[in-house]
């Protein structure tokens, strides 16, 4: 009795410590999200996929929206529409020229994102997880940038 009793309990501290930030899983090269990349900062989520033609062509600006971001508490992150994982996923980021973080797990249920069927789509996130913006259609590194601007005051 006693045996099974603690067992229960390990297993409730487990379960308690586990909700402790959010787990994003792996990136486009298999290294773990951490969680505080993503909870307390603001969030450029951009769902792609290789078939979408505006998809490629707003990559680079994507890329250079990232490297602009750099040490503002802002980040750009992928989603690939179609869910690829592993050396497909990575493959397909490597085609497009993707040089910002792309999560293998889609981030949709953490930030209760709306489902787009029209792609491309961008998702502007606050520090506190809440969904700001939501920019269909190919977007620009400078809007994209006013845009964020604009909401966090």
């Amino acid at each position: 009795m006693a045996r099974r009793l603690l067992a229960a309990l390990a297993m409730m501290g487990a379960l308690l410590l586990s909700g402790c930030g959010n787990d994003y899983g792996v990136d486009q090269n298999g290294r773990k999200v951490a969680s505080e990349r993503l909870d307390k900062q603001w969030k450029v989520v951009n769902y792609w996929a290789e078939w979408c033609g505006p998809c490629r062509t707003e990559i680079p600006e994507l890329n250079k929206l990232s490297e602009q971001l750099k040490g503002q508490s802002a980040e750009v992150f992928g989603v690939n529409f179609d869910g690829l994982q592993g050396d497909d996923l990575r493959k397909a980021g490597e085609t497009l020229g993707i040089r910002f973080t792309v999560l293998a797990q889609d981030p949709a249920d953490f930030f209760d994102l709306p489902r787009s069927e029209a792609l491309p789509v961008t998702y502007i996130i606050d520090d506190k997880g809440k969904v700001r913006e939501q920019l269909m259609g190919e977007q620009t590194a400078a809007g994209v940038l006013a845009k964020l601007k604009a909401l966090r005051g």
